[in-house]
């Protein structure tokens, strides 16, 4: 990273350095000039308290992770999410129905419609995502002309939809009340989504609950018409 392109995890004041390195292998951290804290306090964190900060949905962990590290691992994140999801979808296709027989076709069946599920649910987060970063370029680019980063924006959203792999457990420790699981996982996963807007643009919790809510709508309309399509891909690839 360049000069100024960290933040301050307090203030969100940006700063040239995070600590400074003097001989010996001695450390200082670089104090704030706006509120005389720590510019990222998380650097001397263990890994694992950073990540129960960030599950918390604290906005100094969101600034640290966002801001303050070179974190690259949204799009294999972004992978490793949707397989969960389509995992579960594709786990409730059939529920428990099996083949006795070895050759038959319904094991290929099944194989493709997971790979089915995979692309349905990546077609509805790239929708999720798309009226997101729609909404805000409408609503923040151009209504108040402020300068809008995209690709940080969708690095955001795709690092806190990290909630998804609870959806792994959910599915193997299934129990009556697994909708209701599910649907908390959901509200975390948009939670952590709107956390992670409000921290790069700084802006209030309205406009980032906004620009979630159309981008659920949004998810939600791509949802219904690929259900809608008479040639829908789950239509083609299910024998039923």
């Amino acid at each position: 990273m360049g000069k100024d392109d960290f933040r301050c995890i307090e203030c969100n004041e940006k700063a040239s350095e995070l600590h400074r390195d003097y001989s010996n292998g001695i450390l200082k951290i670089t104090i704030c000039e706006s509120c005389q804290k720590p510019v990222d306090k998380y650097i001397e964190y263990d890994p694992v308290i950073i990540l129960i900060d960030a599950i918390l949905c604290k906005t100094q962990a969101f600034r640290h992770i966002l801001f303050n590290t070179s974190l690259n691992i949204h799009w294999k994140l972004c992978v490793f999410c949707l397989l969960c999801e389509a995992y579960l979808r594709w786990s409730l296709l059939h529920g428990s129905k099996q083949s006795s027989d070895p050759a038959d076709i319904i094991r290929y069946t099944k194989e493709w419609e997971f790979y089915s599920m995979f692309g349905l649910a990546s077609l509805e987060l790239w929708a999720f995502c798309g009226g997101v970063l729609c909404f805000l370029w409408l609503v923040v680019g151009l209504l108040q002309s402020r300068p809008l980063e995209l690709s940080l924006l969708l690095r955001g959203l795709l690092l806190s939809c990290y909630g998804k792999v609870l959806l792994i457990p959910a599915v193997i420790w299934e129990h009556d009340y697994s909708p209701l699981c599910l649907g908390l996982i959901k509200l975390f996963v948009l939670t952590s989504n709107s956390q992670a807007i409000r921290v790069i643009l700084n802006s209030s919790r309205r406009l980032s609950l906004m620009a979630v809510c159309v981008g659920l709508l949004s998810e939600t309309c791509v949802a219904q018409a690929c259900k809608k399509l008479p040639w829908s891909i789950q239509d083609v690839l299910t024998f039923d």
